[in-house]
């Protein structure tokens, strides 16, 4: 009886043991398991040997698509573990365009989670006083997803201006010259509401200005577009400026050249003849007084502070100097006017340009 009870008590010892090394080995199993699931989701899957690269990812993608992105970018370790992790949590069905930032040493919890919240990088979207909206449009179309012709067609609509208080000869001095930033994926609208939030921003630092000069935000950017055109040098923008001033507040007309170039629409013009002054056009301040209908360009900040800022003088005629430095010569009389108009007409001549 104790032999067969002792039989029987080393059998269920060699079962307790075998269910033990079961156990643990399901247990090193799992935790391999998990460990691998671990280093799948939180371990870095990243590489870019320059430290950041982007990824555009434009609206209406696949996540098939995204995943092919990112294999044409070769900055993935482990393509499969992407797919995995994007997958369980959910991106492979959210997928958000955008410009996003990816980063070396990045893991796919990271990457999957920024992408899937939509965590874009911003872009600094730059553009200068450019004389067409066409300009415009090509320079911003660099920085965002829509194409030049959808910007421009957005620009072109003759709605647009009215929906912002504008017309559609003033709608230019809306679009101040700077640096901005926006998201990639901003759409044209998004973009001109931006640019009417800026106006709006940038007078209100400039209102208190208007008073003393009795024009309004329009006229004075209108006036500020013809003193960009005429000096190539800002130092001159607030005496140029002044003589615009002055003709203003005596009635003179203008007699701005730049403005029979934007008649003519030929911007090649050098030498201004006396067949260009007869144009009709309410753009001609030769032949109509006072201000042109709406700016002739996008006027630059230096332009517009340069007449709220015009220098106080007796000047009322100015000419481009005859060494071509892109300075003037100005004038308070007809007859000094004439002399220095002289000089620079028989430069002209010798460098052979005559028109």
């Amino acid at each position: 009886m104790v032999i067969l009870s002792r039989r029987r008590s080393g059998g269920a010892g060699r079962y307790v043991r075998l269910s033990l090394l079961l156990v643990f080995v399901g247990v090193m199993v799992t935790v391999i398991i998990v460990f691998n699931k671990y280093q799948s989701v939180f371990s870095e899957n990243v590489e870019v040997a320059e430290g950041h690269t982007f990824l555009y990812i434009q609206s209406g993608s696949t996540f098939d698509e995204v995943s092919n992105m990112m294999d044409s970018l070769h900055v993935l370790s482990d393509q499969k573990s992407f797919k995995w992790v994007a997958e369980k949590k959910g991106y492979s069905d959210n997928v958000k365009p955008g410009r996003y930032r990816i980063s070396d040493g990045m893991s796919n919890n990271e990457l999957v989670n920024m992408l899937r919240s939509g965590n874009q990088e911003p872009v600094m979207v730059i553009f200068n006083n450019h004389r067409t909206f066409g300009q415009l449009a090509g320079k911003v179309s660099r920085y965002i997803e829509p194409d030049s012709l959808e910007l421009l067609s957005h620009l072109a609509d003759p709605e647009l201006p009215l929906k912002y208080g504008f017309t559609k000869e003033t709608f230019m001095a809306m679009f101040i010259p700077n640096t901005y930033e926006m998201y990639w994926t901003s759409s044209p609208m998004d973009f001109t509401d931006r640019m009417a939030l800026e106006y709006e921003k940038f007078w209100e630092e400039r209102d208190d200005r208007l008073g003393a000069l009795k024009l309004s935000r329009v006229e004075v950017s209108t006036l500020a577009s013809l003193v960009d055109e005429e000096t190539l040098i800002d130092s001159e923008n607030e005496r140029v400026a002044g003589v615009y001033m002055n003709r203003i507040n005596r009635g003179m007309a203008l007699q701005s050249c730049p403005t029979l170039k934007f008649a003519l629409n030929d911007w090649t013009i050098t030498r201004v003849l006396y067949e260009y002054k007869q144009v009709e056009s309410p753009y001609n301040t030769y032949r109509h007084s006072g201000l042109p209908p709406g700016p002739i360009m996008m006027p630059s900040i230096s332009a517009i502070d340069g007449v709220l800022n015009y220098e106080k003088h007796n000047y009322i005629y100015m000419c481009a100097k005859a060494d071509f430095s892109g300075r003037h010569a100005f004038a308070r009389t007809l007859q000094q006017h004439n002399r220095n108009a002289s000089e620079y007409q028989r430069e002209l001549d010798l460098r052979k340009i005559f028109r």
